[in-house]
């Protein structure tokens, strides 16, 4: 008897917890933060990331959750042309995209040459680059755009522009 009691107890708590969670329609509310997790990225880090939203006085503001950063850019070999990416589709060496090893697919990206200031807005669509010390991965058009192609890599900014799967059109 005291068994079923707990039993009924602990059966209690779970569906009050899945009745909790859903409510909030798949989106998870810790310490103000909201996140969401899609299992066909490759993690739960990488999933689609809203913008931060924080109070500061009577207003709200909000704080993009991707940074400028820098680093060593190359681009992909022609021998990959018609392989499938990360996300699924065939890659096209003549179209803008890249591959970076965190940003959620569909992810908008204005990549900007520091040699020469050239820049070109590409969409990630696979994961990478695999080689130590690298941050994004350039299909061959995007890296003719800012003159990588000549040197193999260069040193380059990154910056997000939007995100998500409303982001997902392919070019």
């Amino acid at each position: 008897m005291k068994h079923e009691k707990q039993f009924f107890s602990l059966s209690f708590v779970a569906i009050l917890i899945t009745i909790a969670l859903g409510a909030n329609h798949g989106r998870a509310v810790f310490q103000g933060i909201a996140t969401s997790y899609n299992p066909l990225y490759n993690s739960a880090e990488a999933a689609l990331r809203p913008a931060l939203l924080t109070r500061e006085g009577s207003h709200t503001q909000k704080k993009a959750l991707f940074p400028v950063t820098e680093g060593k850019a190359s681009f992909y070999s022609d021998q990959f042309h018609g392989r499938k990416t990360a996300n699924g589709e065939t890659f096209n060496t003549d179209k803008l995209t890249a591959a970076h090893p965190s940003l959620p697919f569909g992810t908008w990206v204005r990549v900007t040459n520091l040699r020469n200031g050239k820049d070109v807005i590409v969409r990630i669509n696979d994961r990478g680059p695999f080689v130590k010390g690298r941050i994004i991965d350039l299909s061959t058009s995007a890296a003719k755009e800012i003159g990588l192609i000549k040197s193999g890599t260069a040193r380059v900014k990154l910056e997000a522009l939007s995100s998500g799967q409303s982001a997902f059109i392919a070019g």
